[in-house]
């Protein structure tokens, strides 16, 4: 009897860990507004609930990875004075910083709770020096807001929803994965193919959408709908349409080369996802991107990595 017991458990066991082994692993995206306006500040709040209920293995945040010198290469001197700041910072501790291995592996295996303010400064320092941006960016939050995050919204998907999540799952660091490479190109694309709208109904086409888009979002936004409404499929398809050039009537030079990049830059995205969740070999994966993104990204994930189970937030 008892080796029948044995047998079954073992039996058990092994079905168990090869189904474990057999799951697909998971990419649920969800789009982002960015910076909400005052009047709806609480628009995160149930965008955050749904990613506590989720309880991601991993966060994937859109900041450019701290090895992609070619995105780093355009952002020291590029589009956003955030990233022209924090890259003049990295430079500088580059050259100045005592950066210890060990001190920072001990460091940031301490329990957030037990991390103390010089903890914390040197955690920051050493995200800096690795040209880390989003953990720079969540230890700086952290230090300011303490683990529980900011008690008033700070109206941005970082400090509402990435930042307190990855505190509420007391993950010690988020993953970088956007690519900035071709973003000069793209907005020089972007102004070429608006000039050239202006008699050909691309313009009117773009402003229509857009109006579209705005207006079916407002009676969303008074009752807190307004993330869920951006992941609606229809809306995120609108968006990408916009961010990619697809509502033009009429195709020009400007407007191809503005897709080219957006698409490419959507595929770069995605490859970086994927080596890192390939990497780690978690099942349960979160991204949060810029909603503009999710379409192209779910399309590059279908297309060149059927092995991962991708799902949109509304459709989980």
């Amino acid at each position: 009897m008892k080796t029948q017991i044995t047998f079954l458990t073992v039996l058990f066991l092994s079905i168990f860990v090869l189904s474990a082994q057999n799951k697909p692993q998971e990419i649920v995206i969800i789009g982002t507004m960015h910076t909400v306006p005052k009047v709806v500040k609480n628009s995160y709040k149930p965008m955050l609930k749904f990613a506590k209920k989720y309880k991601p293995e991993a966060i994937y945040v859109e900041a450019p990875m701290a090895n992609d010198s070619i995105s780093w290469e355009y952002l020291k001197n590029g589009w956003s004075k955030g990233y022209k700041k924090f890259y003049q910072l990295s430079d500088s501790l580059q050259k100045s910083f005592n950066y210890n291995d060990s001190k920072f592996n001990a460091t940031i295996n301490k329990d957030f709770s037990k991390m103390n303010d010089d903890d914390l400064d040197y955690l920051i320092k050493s995200f800096i020096y690795k040209r880390d941006n989003g953990n720079y960016e969540l230890y700086s939050y952290l230090k300011k807001y303490g683990i529980n995050g900011a008690k008033t919204p700070t109206r941005h998907e970082d400090g509402d929803l990435t930042y307190k999540l990855a505190l509420f799952m007391n993950h010690k660091r988020v993953i970088n994965i956007d690519d900035q490479q071709t973003n000069k190109e793209y907005h020089t694309a972007w102004s070429k193919c608006s000039k050239e709208g202006v008699q050909n109904g691309n313009n009117a086409a773009n402003s229509k959408l857009y109006k579209k888009n705005y207006n079916s979002a407002v009676f969303p936004a008074i009752f807190r709908g307004l993330g869920k409404h951006t992941n609606k499929r229809k809306s995120l398809q609108q968006l990408h349409d916009m961010a990619s050039f697809r509502y033009v009537v009429k195709d020009t030079e400007g407007c191809k080369e503005g897709r080219k990049y957006f698409d490419e830059r959507n595929m770069r995205i995605a490859k970086n996802i994927s080596n890192e969740v390939i990497k780690s070999k978690k099942h349960r994966n979160i991204v949060i991107i810029g909603a503009a993104h999710v379409i192209g990204l779910e399309k590059e994930f279908k297309e060149n990595y059927p092995n991962f189970k991708v799902i949109l937030m509304n459709e989980y």
